[in-house]
């Protein structure tokens, strides 16, 4: 593309490029081995993940190196820079774990402080892990220039004995291992292979769950989401990434364009009809809050009401990201989806086209049975469903793939902590039927809305699944299963029911009518609601600190400042 088609006069590089007035700004790039060429193009950030803290952003770096050959090709000036991750993995059943929904508006807030500061056109922004794939959408939304996400890949699945393994497997066997059921040589071994190459876990956990999602949502090229992180294909989705975003510059075609409610809702089905993680229900109202849109944890339960499960995915399922991709990526799960009914197909996409034109030569894979047709669903309804009641008039999250059982009745055994649960749970101190309840763990309560792997898989592997329920004002990780609600609203540090929830009561759940129900008279709610008090914060400086007094509810993303509906001024206009 000739450079000349860029107009730099409306371009935010131009406070730092042109003019006598920049010559200081100018000589900094030179320092920095630019041409005059280079320094007159459209500036492009190209933002990653990159650290050593995991596997899934290992290969962050590489794939950088690849968008920037894009860009370049296409007469931009790419600037990379890095931002942080919280692997949750690693952060996971420790007081780690309370860093991670943190880290996401931590990674969306420098991604905008770097894009401002050095006043750059456009962005493309790789990333890995859980939480930094809606970091960068969302701090794609907020800066609303042209923009495009690449995800960094899955990894590979392990093989343990001839069988294929994911993280998943490790954890639950822990819980083997508690009663038994496994030898410690075994464990050892298993961990040794479970994890084979660099990528995110492999299964639609939540990093392959809003992968999914930002193809749907229209912000990633088609494909780009599947294919895993070794496979060499990925630097040609990230070339064509740093080319492709240089033609939204010309167009001016930006992420608001792109993310709107109907994209928003097409985001939300893909997540259902692949069984994806609860955490995109935190997630998707948290970008939509950065584009000013109203849409909430009861809106993107709506969507998984009438989606059906189609994908056969762990780690409900059989298959792991590796597998759809082959059998023919998130396009051809868009495709039946589309096809039935299911999808938005006018929305625009960083292809310039629509989902419709981007769907036209997509063709169906019978030889596969990865992805069924959206007309023969493995169940007709969701693998994931919103939840309300007294237990959570500010509703809550459950996934039901793979469940016999979609209802569950039982009394309450509650904890202040998930250190709490997790060592009963380690003792066998618990009795089948009841249902585990976490509280203090929500958004400002824990704070950081900790994620309950550790617990739910050790009670899997000791065979309990689906003889307990656990419910939580926390979050569950994509490998979760079991019967498990997490995002429980209000959450107990400022006074929800979950707080006053004692030992024996009894507590009602239908996911099928998409109830949870404490029973428990509204006069005894409000007696026991006089003797609480607000627990003592843990916290009393730093970011976790500031995180409590910022963050807002699970129901709209716990996000931490107004949001796009009551901006002023977009950075892609100053």
């Amino acid at each position: 593309m000739d450079v000349k088609t860029f107009d730099k006069s409306r371009l935010p590089s131009r406070h730092v490029t042109e003019g006598p007035e920049r010559a200081p700004h100018r000589s900094y790039y030179y320092a920095m081995g630019l041409s005059r060429e280079q320094i007159s193009q459209p500036f492009v950030g190209v933002a990653t993940c990159w650290n050593e803290a995991a596997p899934c952003n290992i290969a962050l770096m590489r794939q950088a190196q690849a968008v920037k050959q894009g860009v370049a090709h296409a007469n931009g000036t790419p600037r990379e820079f890095c931002t942080i991750t919280v692997t949750d993995g690693i952060a996971m059943g420790h007081q780690g774990m309370k860093s991670s929904l943190v880290s996401r508006e931590v990674i969306t807030d420098s991604v905008e402080l770097t894009m401002r500061g050095h006043c750059y056109d456009a962005l493309v922004g790789v990333a890995g892990c859980d939480k930094s794939l809606p970091g960068m959408m969302m701090a794609m939304c907020r800066l609303n220039v042209p923009s495009i996400f690449i995800y960094g890949g899955s990894i590979l699945p392990g093989n343990f004995r001839g069988q294929d393994v994911t993280i998943q497997d490790v954890f639950e066997a822990v819980g083997h291992y508690s009663v038994g059921d496994m030898s410690l040589e075994d464990l050892e071994e298993l961990e040794q292979v479970a994890c084979p190459s660099a990528g995110a876990c492999g299964a639609q956990f939540t990093a392959n769950t809003m992968a999914t999602v930002s193809e749907a949502i229209g912000l990633a090229l088609p494909y780009s989401a599947g294919a895993p992180a070794p496979y060499e294909i990925r630097d040609k989705f990230c070339m064509a990434a740093g080319e492709k975003v240089m033609d939204l510059i010309a167009l001016n075609i930006r992420p608001r364009d792109i993310v709107t409610r109907q994209a928003l809702e097409n985001a939300a089905t893909v997540v259902s009809a692949t069984g994806g993680s609860t955490n995109a229900a935190l997630h998707l109202p948290a970008i939509a809050h950065e584009c000013g849109i109203e849409f909430d944890l009861f809106d993107v339960a709506k969507i998984f009401e009438r989606t059906p499960y189609i994908a056969d995915l762990k780690p409900s399922g059989r298959y792991v990201a590796k597998d759809m991709f082959e059998a023919g990526g998130v396009p051809l799960l868009m495709k039946t989806l589309l096809d039935a009914g299911y999808l938005h197909g006018d929305c625009l996409t960083v292809t310039g086209r629509s989902i419709a034109e981007n769907m036209k030569s997509v063709k169906w894979n019978d030889k596969q049975d990865v992805v069924r047709p959206a007309t023969d669903p493995i169940t007709p309804t969701g693998g994931v469903v919103g939840l309300k009641g007294s237990m959570a008039p500010d509703g809550a999250i459950a996934k039901v793939a793979g469940m016999e059982n979609p209802s569950f009745r039982g009394p309450a055994r509650c904890f202040d902590s998930e250190e709490e649960a997790f060592e009963a749970v380690s003792k066998r101190a618990y009795e089948e039927g009841e249902v585990l309840v976490i509280r203090y763990e929500g958004p400002r309560g824990g704070p950081g809305m900790r994620e309950m792997l550790s617990t739910t898989a050790a009670i899997y592997g000791q065979g309990m699944g689906d003889k307990v329920a656990l419910i939580t004002d926390g979050r569950f990780s994509g490998a979760t299963r079991g019967f498990c609600v997490g995002h429980v609203g209000p959450e107990a540090a400022i006074g929800g029911p979950i707080a006053h929830v004692r030992d024996g009561d009894m507590i009602a759940i239908d996911a099928e009518k998409g109830t949870m129900d404490l029973e428990v008279s509204e006069a005894e709610l409000a007696e026991r609601a006089k003797s609480w008090k607000p627990p003592t914060g843990k916290f009393a400086s730093g970011t976790l600190w500031k995180y409590a007094q910022q963050v807002g509810p699970a129901r709209s993303g716990a996000v931490t400042h107004p949001g796009g509906a009551v901006e002023v001024e977009c950075y892609a206009d100053v």
